[in-house]
């Protein structure tokens, strides 16, 4: 029950662009919001990314600021993350993550915001 399926990632030189995407589907209610959290091993995963399904509202890790841009076809259930600039620091498993009202409200980054997530997506940027 509930879907969420990431695309888009890949390997990439420092400097470049991506661009992630994720569907959302099957979900038992409404999502409020959406995020992409990354992952590295041995590391918590981290808010990347956050915007609310309504109102469009985002938010951004201060280490992506200017860099990413997180939006979103509500008509389509897909959210988005375009990476640009991208840096070697960037190289994770970018996973997107909805939060319907059943969800705990808590801070946008916080992984127990949200109750449904996806498989995830490894970006590697080279230097």
């Amino acid at each position: 029950q509930g879907h969420l399926v990431e695309s888009g990632g890949g390997s990439v030189q420092a400097g470049g662009s991506l661009r992630l995407s994720c569907i959302i589907s099957a979900l038992p209610d409404p999502y409020t919001r959406s995020a992409w959290f990354r992952q590295t091993p041995g590391k918590e995963r981290e808010g990347v990314a956050g915007i609310s399904t309504v109102a469009g509202r985002t938010r951004y890790a201060d280490s992506v600021k200017g860099r990413f841009t997180i939006s979103q076809d509500v008509a389509k259930n897909t959210v988005y993350l375009d990476m640009n600039s991208l840096i070697p620091e960037d190289t994770a498993v970018y996973y997107c993550a909805a939060a319907t009202w059943r969800a705990i409200p808590d801070r946008w980054s916080d992984v127990g915001s949200y109750n449904y997530w996806g498989q995830g997506t490894q970006v590697t940027v080279s230097s």
